[in-house]
Formats: structure tokens, sequence, C-alpha cells
């Protein structure tokens, strides 16, 4: 992967933290993912994190002062941090046990009185009261900043994205904006709650039955949303609508007053001012900005996930089928490309790009496609072993008969979202590759057929998969599974499979759509074999009367390479 020189930002970034527009100079700035929205995906405009580093994954952190320069990053990413960081920059691999997380590196490095500068237009409040309260007891200030000294440096930032919004046919949705309205309403009212703000872009889209493109893979729109008890109000560039979204929000039976996108702040301070929150609470998730939370009075606001990850986490029978419908069309593109790629390998001289764009010819044969839920990982040989790698003219590799091939991909499809992966050898792999696929397989056959308790947290189902690596002493540093969308992002909350404990996590249950991934990453190939899950009610031989319990049907629909499989370390029922 090709490295960029960052030595000339980091110090015009460095002189930019010892202006007095800041009030004071600051000895550190924290440079996050994260837009405004808290997207885990984002637009180029906000790659401010990338731009600064040379790091294009989608998840980290960076800490730049006078002296240093680290970048934090989860396992998923450590190979490629490693290959696109230049001599400027110190890895930090989150999860291991000698690194030291950001405030503990701040602890021991910064000295006591040290201000450190933060955007808090896109730290979330929660994030900000832990990073805070974790080195605060040492004297390091975490100063709030409006001006993002990024924004400052980028003189050729793209320009924020204004792409049309469109409805979403009730036929696709299951339920009209104005019913999930008065639902919405209905839990606010649960709360005492009079106003509700909503930051994030998915559950915007989701509340009003509307799909963007403001950010590539993922269909939502640049937005926020404040409901009342009467009222909707939608901050969007107006440019972004026309008619078909007033008529949509007629036939739907919702009244939206919609305001400039920009007047969000201003128009909040106004509400709270007014009587109407004063004789009720406001809700503004913690998972918002730091600015727009910390202007709520404490003893006024709820500060919980707002009610819609749930809601929209729940599928609908309409969606259910959608979801459904989506990975069978998803299935037919996948074996196509797959017995293409068979058929072809050994006289053609196909890429990884070159195939990834052969998988979107054959996805958009499908009815309703719309595009990739996200960048195809379309990785070859050591490439694997990226967890999330995506290929480039640079690092593009030959799909070749002597090395395994990793591919991870999804659609969106108006009826539902997609997300597979399928590892394959179209030639002879070794004794040690067919075994580690074969208990990545048992691993993920384990979950898959697995019975559980109603609401059972997640991370108590991560062992199910991992065991069979563990047994041999092999492991992998991802969760196992994640949310999926409707027509929507491909990763989504707030219930998930993993490790690591998932905060607020509400608990599986019925109507909810998971991965299932386990994998195992190796210097020379990497295994992922992941379906999408639907949980659903299961019956058991005995009954409890105090607790009921749910089981998983795989929806995707594309089968697994069994030649990569040791036969002698199945069990009958994994056969």
């Amino acid at each position: 992967m090709a490295v960029r020189s960052t030595g000339p930002l980091l110090s015009r970034l460095r002189d930019l933290m010892k202006l007095k527009y800041l009030g004071e100079p600051i000895h550190g700035y924290i440079v996050l993912s994260e837009d405004a929205h808290q997207n885990e995906y984002i637009s180029e405009c906000d790659a401010r994190r990338s731009f600064i580093t040379g790091f294009t994954g989608s998840a980290g952190l960076a800490l730049i002062t006078q002296n240093d320069a680290l970048l934090w990053t989860d396992g998923r990413y450590f190979l490629q941090a490693q290959q696109q960081l230049d001599e400027n920059w110190t890895l930090m691999k989150m999860g291991l046990p000698d690194t030291l997380t950001l405030s503990e590196w701040l602890s021991k490095n910064m000295k006591n009185g040290s201000r450190i500068g933060i955007d808090a237009n896109l730290i979330t409040y929660s994030e900000w009261r832990r990073i805070n309260k974790e080195i605060k007891y040492k004297g390091i200030n975490l100063v709030p900043l409006d001006n993002n000294l990024i924004d400052h440096m980028w003189s050729d930032r793209p320009a924020i994205p204004s792409n049309p919004v469109k409805p979403l046919s009730i036929k696709f949705t299951g339920k009209k904006c104005g019913e999930k309205v008065e639902e919405v309403r209905q839990k606010m009212t649960e709360k005492n709650a009079t106003v509700l703000l909503i930051t994030a872009l998915d559950e915007i889209a989701w509340l009003l039955n509307l799909r963007g493109s403001d950010i590539t893979y993922n269909p939502v729109f640049f937005s926020y949303v404040i409901v009342t008890h009467t009222d909707v109000y939608l901050f969007v560039d107006n440019k972004k609508l026309d008619v078909s979204v007033t008529e949509h929000f007629k036939n739907e039976n919702v009244g939206v007053i919609v305001q400039p996108y920009d007047k969000l702040h201003t128009f909040f301070n106004d509400i709270l001012a007014s009587d109407n929150s004063k004789t009720g609470k406001v809700w503004v998730s913690d998972r918002s900005s730091y600015n727009l939370v910390n202007i709520v009075p404490k003893c006024n606001r709820i500060s919980k996930p707002t009610p819609i990850p749930l809601m929209k986490a729940i599928k609908n029978s309409v969606e259910i089928n959608g979801l459904k419908n989506a990975h069978v069309k998803d299935g037919a593109a996948l074996c196509s490309y797959f017995a293409w790629l068979e058929e072809n390998i050994s006289s053609e001289n196909i890429t990884e790009l070159s195939g990834a764009e052969k998988l979107l010819s054959f996805r958009s044969l499908q009815e309703d496609f719309v595009g990739p839920s996200f960048e195809t990982i379309s990785s070859s040989g050591p490439h694997g072993g990226i967890i999330h790698y995506s290929p480039n003219p640079e690092t593009d590799r030959k799909l070749s008969v002597d090395e395994m091939y990793l591919c991870d991909s999804g659609g969106q499809f108006l009826d539902g979202t997609t997300d597979v992966t399928r590892t394959l050898h179209f030639g002879i792999p070794t004794d040690y590759q067919k075994e580690c696929f074969t208990r990545v397989f048992k691993g993920q056959a384990n979950l898959a057929m697995s019975k559980f308790p109603h609401k059972i947290l997640g991370n108590c189902l991560d062992s199910y998969a991992r065991k069979f690596l563990w047994d041999v002493g092999l492991d992998y540093m991802h969760g196992t599974g994640h949310g999926i969308g409707s027509y929507l992002n491909v990763h989504e909350g707030p219930m998930g499979i993993s490790w690591r404990e998932i905060p607020n996590d509400p608990g599986l249950q019925p109507g909810m759509f998971l991965s299932n991934e386990p994998g195992y990453y190796d210097n020379d190939f990497g295994v992922r074999i992941e379906d999408i899950v639907l949980i659903k009610d299961s019956t058991t031989k005995f009954k409890m009367s105090h607790k009921s319990f749910l089981e998983f049907e795989t929806v995707t629909m594309c089968p697994i390479q069994t030649k990569m499989l040791v036969i002698d370390l199945l069990t009958d029922k994994e056969v």
C-alpha cells in the first residue's frame, strides 16, 4: 500500500495548535474518524483523520502533540496501518495488553495543566465524559473547540454532498412514517419527554422512509430531526428535496416542517428556551455530539439512546421478506461470479479489482439493485490477512490458483441490504489452510445451530464461534456479528455478537438480523465465512414457564467451497 508523507501536514498542524485564536495554545490535538452524525462510513469531506495520517481504514483515532503523532486502531486494521503510516507516526494497537489507551498515554506523557483540543461537534458526549474523567485527575484538560484545525489546513477539502433525497415505498418499508412517528411519541410519553433530537442519519432515514446518497454505500442524507408531540422538524438542505418528498409526507400521514440544515443549533437553543422543553424532558442521546448534548441542562435531559435503533433493528414482516428476497438475488449474483472465476482464473488475467468489478456487474443484473453496501474486500493471498483490505490500483494483485481468495461484499437493494463473505481456493490448498478453514466453518455452524434465551446479550454467544479455533491456539481480532439494515447501513446496532461488551445492548430478539462471521488471518492468507441470520422463536424439547428460547435462520443463499473442508474434523450434524 502507498505511504503518503505527512511531515509537512504535521508541521502546519503543530503551528496552528500554538495560535491564540483557540483562546490559549493547545498541547495536543485529537482527530477522530467520525463526522458530526457519528457515521461509521463517512463522506469524503469528513475524512479528516485519513487526511492527516494517510491511514484510510474506517476506524481509528489520532493524537498529535508537539513531539509525537500516534494512531490508535483495532485488530481489523493493524496490518493496513503498518503499511500506510509513514515514519512520523506510532501505531497503537488497541486491545493488546501492552498498548496504552489514549487516556493512559496522555496521563503518562503530558504535563499537569496540558490542554488537549478536540472538535466538540464531532466527539460524542459519552466519549467526552469518559476521556475527560480519565485524564482530569492528572491535571490534563480536554478543551472543546468549535473550529476544526484540519479544516483550516485542508485547502482542497471536498464539498459537502447535496444529493437528492428519495421516498422509499411502503411496499419496502411495511409501515408508514406517520405510524412510526406516533410510536416514537409513545416512547417519549413513557419517558416524560416533550422534545426528541435525532442526529443519526440511518435513524432519520428509517423514521421518515426516505433514502439518500450523501455517503457512499450508505443510503442516507445529511440531516437532523426534532420530534415534539405536535410537530416534526427536518433540518436538511432544501435543494435535496423535490415535490415527491412533499407528496410522500402527505401520503404517509405525517406533517414535516423543513428547516435549513445549518440552523439546527440555533433552533435547538430556541426550543430549549421555550415552554415546550420546560413541561417535560429533552431526549438527546449521549451518542450525539458534545456540543449538542451539553446545551441541555442535566436536570432536564434524557441521555439514553433514542428509541429508534431498537425499533429499526426489529424488522416487520415486510422487511423480513424483503431481506430474504434480497439475499436470494444476492446469492444468484455471487454464485455466478464464483462460477465465472473458477472457469476463467487460469486463462484470464483476473485481478482483485477486475474481480470486484465483475461481481458488481453480476449484482447489477438483479431487480431493485441500487449499488454495493460497502467497498468490496476482494483479497488474494496475503491481502486476505488484512481484515478490511480494499484493493486499489497500487495494491491490485492477480488472482491465482496458487493462493486463497477472500471476497467480502454486499449489495443495497430496495428490499434489503446484504453482506456475505466466502473464502475459496481454485488450486490445491495446504493442509494448514484447510484445517483453518474447517475450524472457522465449525465455529460458524456451531453459532448458526445454537438455541439461546430470549434477550440474551450477544457477547454471551461469541465463544460459540471461536471454540474450535481456540482448541488449537487460534483466534480472530474482530467481532462475530453485527446488525444489518433494511436498505440502510450494512452495520447497525444496537445489538451485536462480540467478545467486547456492547454498550446499550438490548439483547437478541425475534425479527433481528445479524451477521455470523468468524475468521482466521495469517500473514499469507485469510479465512472468513459470513452469513446473515434472522432471529426467530425456537421450539425446544423442554419448556420453562418464565423463559422462551430463540434460534437463527440463515438467509444467505451462497454455498461455501466444500473442498476446503477436512471431513474428518466434522461431526454428522455439521456435515
